[in-house]
């Protein structure tokens, strides 16, 4: 079974939603969660994600939030922080790592953190059980790759294509996704341009999905109540867990 990754801005429109939809986007066919950790420079994310960045910033979310999002969530749905090294090294890496283990979040994924200085927090990562996800992009080279999926754990994160998220831009992903499987075994997840046209071809060799943009564009339409925006994402997670495994 393929597994779909979704990723929701946390505490937007607000705290109450991104709990109850974070619920119901598991028991419609998302494994994981990544909990979106807003930051005012979000370097990796496209507009759409961008500005749900700004917006929860705008209503006053501070990183307390999302802990207090991440213990109503994690015991009951796969979870996982997404975002910027700053906030996580201003809390402080070996306090926050060992308040993931107490909540039950089971990785990070840190975009602008990149391999050759995330070495340094291995031993934290890994004495505190908590995953720190490893990127890989189609431009990378073999030697690379095998040097950057050495110690990987959970899952590696396949950069669909060298850009910003929500872009859909497609390219041939099969060469990287065979590299990285022949130095290996962590499942392989694609992200970025990933929705339910593009899924099922992007999964193709891949373990899973990641999914971004596609919740956070329903998140945005004011036209919508929350019960609405709701039923809308857990439409789309399914449609999406179905094409990857059709």
């Amino acid at each position: 079974m393929k597994h779909l990754v979704a990723y929701i801005t946390t505490g937007f429109p607000e705290k109450s939603f991104t709990v109850d939809l974070a619920l119901a986007l598991g028991e419609n066919g998302v494994d994981s969660l990544e909990l979106g950790v807003p930051f005012s420079d979000p370097v990796a994310d496209g507009p759409v994600i961008e500005k749900a960045n700004f917006l929860a910033l705008e209503k006053g979310l501070r990183f307390s939030d999302v802990l207090d999002v991440s213990a109503e969530i994690a015991p009951k749905v796969d979870t996982l922080w997404m975002g910027y090294f700053n906030p996580f090294y201003q809390y402080g890496m070996e306090a926050l790592l060992q308040k993931a283990k107490e909540m039950g979040v089971s990785g990070m994924i840190i975009p602008d953190l990149p391999h050759e200085e995330a070495g340094a927090y291995k031993d934290v990562f890994d004495v505190n059980s908590v995953s720190n996800i490893t990127f890989v992009a189609p431009t990378d080279g073999d030697t690379r790759v095998k040097e950057v999926v050495k110690h990987s754990k959970k899952f590696i994160y396949l950069v669909a294509y060298a850009g910003i998220t929500g872009s859909g831009k497609s390219e041939d992903l099969q060469p990287i996704v065979t590299s990285i499987k022949s130095h290996t075994e962590t499942p392989v997840y694609v992200g970025f341009g990933v929705n339910e046209k593009t899924a099922k071809e992007k999964v193709k060799g891949a373990d899973g999905v990641i999914v971004g943009s596609a919740f956070v564009n329903v998140l945005l339409e004011e036209g919508l109540s929350y019960q609405q925006k709701i039923e809308r994402c857990c439409s789309i997670a399914s449609e999406i867990k179905q094409k990857i495994n059709d």
